[in-house]
């Protein structure tokens, strides 16, 4: 699963650490997250949609890999 939350943060002028503390994780979380190495749960995935202000779907999006399992 790819995810925009880097473009995100840049156009909201905050840090990986900042994000994190919005939503109560690690800023680790936020990286892991950020390079795919993690898969957010539906109630993190809404958390960072809100801080955001946008949708789920328009931050993570599927690849055709994950279509595949």
């Amino acid at each position: 699963m790819k995810n925009s939350i880097k473009v995100e943060r840049a156009k909201a002028n905050l840090t990986q650490d900042d994000l994190a503390k919005l939503i109560h994780v690690s800023r680790q979380t936020i990286n892991a997250i950020e390079k795919g190495k993690f898969n957010p749960s539906t109630i993190l995935a809404l958390k960072i949609a809100k801080v955001f202000s946008v949708g789920v779907n328009d931050i993570f999006f599927l690849e055709e890999t994950d279509l595949e399992e």
